[in-house]
């Protein structure tokens, strides 16, 4: 598990801020009517910001080469 935690902390970094953006974004900003689908509720914004933040940061993570993953 703590193999799995150490080459997974971009990501669990990411996840984490995301999720705290999402809320933050639901508590200031969030859905006047309801009828947003993600923002009208806060699991569903903290959960949706969470995966985009888990994404973004996942772009920077570099391979044992020292390269981005991605090329």
């Amino acid at each position: 598990m703590k193999k799995w935690i150490l080459n997974n902390q971009l990501y669990i970094a990411g996840a984490i801020t995301g999720a705290v953006a999402g809320y933050l974004y639901y508590a200031n900003i969030g859905c006047v009517t309801g009828t947003c689908m993600i923002t009208s509720q806060p699991v569903n914004s903290t959960l949706y910001f969470a995966l985009l933040g888990a994404l973004l940061f996942g772009l920077f993570k570099k391979d044992k080469h020292g390269k981005p993953s991605n090329q």
